[in-house]
């Protein structure tokens, strides 16, 4: 049997769409387009890489999007391929859109595949020597699977300002539980329940801080990550709109890692990297080594001209 879970990010902020559907459109502009890469576990076997993109775009009635990944892990090079649509819609509670409740849902395919000549089996020794020549005794019904996969999401939000605001979210993945067996027995993609809240409040003219928490449980397996960013803003920054700030982040992923970020948006563009040092029971062959991440994100804004009703000539007389 083969038995797994879904990728996780360090920066979960800097992946919105993975997080919940219901953050689809959930900025400020027109399209957002956003990459994102992981790289860990280099210092303890072949490294664990996962690669993300995703685009959403804001609409009259609903938003809209798409986001893919493409996860390689261990030396059987493991990989999974998701590919994802995702629609959300947000519904005033007051006039003032002080309080929002925004609902989405994503629906799309999960490719894994695995490279089972590269496994080594108890079968092959021989009692002195491993003899990769020798049978593996192992019958795999097939070495790949592609699923439907479903997922739903909804968030609530108290928007006081652009940088006083409240979010509180929950989202639920493999809602039909499709089966990632590479055997003839059925293994079920257990459901991956998220959770998160996300605060910003401005201290002063410069400074505004960024607490968020996330906790998610799929299976067995749960996960709390728990910090804060600060934000600089540079001076000749718009308070309004961010022209040019400088981030910086703590966080904790319980029995894990700590982990440490730093960031920087100018214009329509951020850029966000952060390291996860290792502070479980692996920590003797990590030697406290984790995970390298980087977010880039790009947000477009329509061009809307200036419009003319009419012109008034000049009378010369």
């Amino acid at each position: 049997m083969v038995y797994g879970q879904d990728i996780h990010w360090s920066q979960f902020n800097d992946n919105p769409i993975f997080q919940n559907p219901a953050n689809t459109g959930e900025f400020n502009g027109d399209t957002r387009f956003i990459g994102n890469f992981r790289d860990q576990w280099r210092s303890v076997s072949v490294p664990f890489q996962t690669f993300n993109v995703c685009v959403d775009r804001k609409a009259k009635h609903f938003n809209y999007g798409l986001f893919m990944f493409h996860d390689q892990a261990g030396d059987g090079t493991l990989k999974t391929i998701e590919a994802m649509v995702t629609l959300s819609k947000t519904f005033k509670i007051t006039p003032d859109s002080l309080h929002v409740v925004t609902g989405g849902i994503n629906l799309g395919i999960n490719h894994r595949q695995v490279n089972t000549d590269a496994f080594y089996f108890d079968s092959q020794y021989n009692g002195y020597i491993f003899n990769p020549l020798l049978p593996t005794n192992e019958t795999f019904q097939t070495d790949r699977k592609t699923n439907a996969n479903l997922g739903v999401g909804a968030q609530y939000g108290l928007n006081i300002s652009s940088r006083h605001y409240l979010k509180v979210g929950l989202s639920a993945f493999n809602l039909n539980q499709p089966n990632q067996g590479f055997y003839q027995d059925v293994i079920k993609r257990d459901l991956r329940w998220v959770w998160q809240v996300k605060y910003s409040q401005a201290i002063n003219a410069r400074w505004d801080i960024l607490p968020s928490l996330q906790y998610s449980k799929q299976g067995t397996y749960d996960e709390l990550m728990l910090g804060s960013s600060v934000r600089y803003y540079l001076p000749g920054s718009n308070r309004n709109y961010i022209h040019k700030a400088l981030l910086a982040g703590v966080w904790s992923r319980a029995r894990d890692a700590q982990i440490l970020s730093v960031g920087c948006e100018y214009k329509d563009w951020f850029v966000g990297l952060s390291y996860d040092i290792n502070t479980s029971k692996l920590v003797p062959a990590s030697k406290a080594r984790g995970g390298f991440e980087i977010a880039v994100r790009y947000i477009m804004y329509r061009f809307k001209p200036k419009r003319i009703d009419h012109r008034v000539c000049p009378d010369f007389i």
